[in-house]
């Protein structure tokens, strides 16, 4: 089933202490276009992101944004500063001593000494963060495809319904054209009978003249092709690979064929049934803009 150009998908989740939020969103574009929006010390995602997503995405404009917390504490490491300290533990005790002062020096004590301890900032391991990432982007993935999914039975639905009418629409054309000729036919000898009043009429010229303009009249190779384009449009929306482009080239030749009914079509029904066709195929052109 086609699938639309527009979706949206995202998650969130709290992984090896940190918060990860992806969401993914696209709209129509003739290619895959990929842009990422990224923590400035994660930079390294954007690339792996938009090979990731390639995977599952072939057109569109899409748009991923990554927002990365670090929960309080899990991104530091606290170290003891063992020269400062004992440094502290030296000097007072020292002090205890000249001063003649009992020594009731405790952990607690030193811990509230200035230095003592260091913080020192964890290195993010890349890997790690990717695979955390990447797993949070696969649901979001999910999510998103399955939006355009859905949006892609919405434009399935109203796509197969102007076939309908486009396919009903010709065969009341291949009903109607034989008649173009006959018409003409009448038309021309009450013309001749007209000029020539009571003199014969050469029928075979007559004939001649009116098999020359049922051939160029003569519409049924462009409905046969116009039916087959209908028929190649019906098996590629029914398909799960991306067709857009080949439904654009197809509503071209469709397009292409309805204008050589209009041009050779001597007659006035004809005529107003080529512009319905014409306005049908145009409502599917829309649509397919958003295909992928």
């Amino acid at each position: 089933m086609i699938k639309s150009m527009t979706g949206f998908g995202r998650e969130h989740v709290v992984a090896n202490g940190r918060e990860v939020i992806v969401e993914i969103r696209s709209v129509n574009h003739r290619y895959y276009e990929f842009t990422a929006r990224t923590p400035r010390s994660y930079g390294y995602l954007d690339e792996k992101l938009k090979a990731f997503l390639k995977s599952g995405i072939s057109r569109g404009k899409v748009e991923v944004s990554v927002t990365i917390y670090n929960q309080e504490g899990t991104d530091a490491q606290i170290e003891l500063n063992e020269s400062v300290a004992q440094g502290y533990l030296n000097a007072l005790r020292g002090s205890a001593e000249k001063l003649s002062l009992e020594d009731d020096l405790t952990l607690s004590s030193i811990m509230r000494l200035p230095d003592v301890f260091t913080v020192v900032k964890k290195t993010d391991d890349e890997e790690v963060i990717w695979n955390d990432v990447k797993s949070v982007a696969e649901v979001a993935l999910n999510r998103f495809v399955e939006m355009r999914i859905v949006e892609g039975k919405k434009m399935y639905d109203d796509i197969t319904s102007h076939l309908d009418i486009i396919e009903q629409t010709v065969g009341e054309i291949e009903a109607q054209a034989p008649g173009v000729s006959e018409g003409y036919k009448d038309r021309l000898y009450a013309k001749i009978k007209e000029v020539l009043a009571d003199r014969n009429i050469d029928e075979q010229r007559v004939l001649t003249e009116v098999a020359i303009f049922s051939e160029k009249v003569a519409i049924d190779e462009e409905t046969v092709r116009l039916r087959s384009h209908i028929s190649q449009f019906r098996n590629l929306v029914e398909s799960d690979e991306p067709v857009g482009r080949k439904l654009d080239f197809l509503v071209q030749e469709m397009n292409r064929e309805v204008n050589t009914i209009g041009s050779k079509a001597q007659d006035l029904s004809i005529t107003k049934m080529v512009v319905e066709l014409k306005s049908e195929i145009e409502k599917i052109r829309e649509q397919i803009q958003n295909i992928e």
